[in-house]
């Protein structure tokens, strides 16, 4: 028999287990209308910093500091 014909042990699987399994965050989604409500234009503080997001004529978004 050579060593890749050699049947393996199963390996433990790490963070199988509900207090070393690492946290997993889903994906939220926002529709655009909700976060801005009517307007063009919105506020966003992100550490400690406040940025705009703005939505053009054509739809598309930019986002300033």
């Amino acid at each position: 028999m050579i060593a890749a014909d050699k049947p393996r042990a199963p390996r433990k699987q790490e963070g199988t287990d509900e207090q070393s399994a690492p946290l997993r965050r889903e994906r939220r989604e926002i529709a655009s209308t909700d976060l801005f409500g009517g307007s063009r234009e919105v506020h966003i503080r992100h550490a400690d910093e406040i940025y705009t997001l703005r939505q053009t004529n054509k739809g598309k978004l930019i986002l300033t500091k």
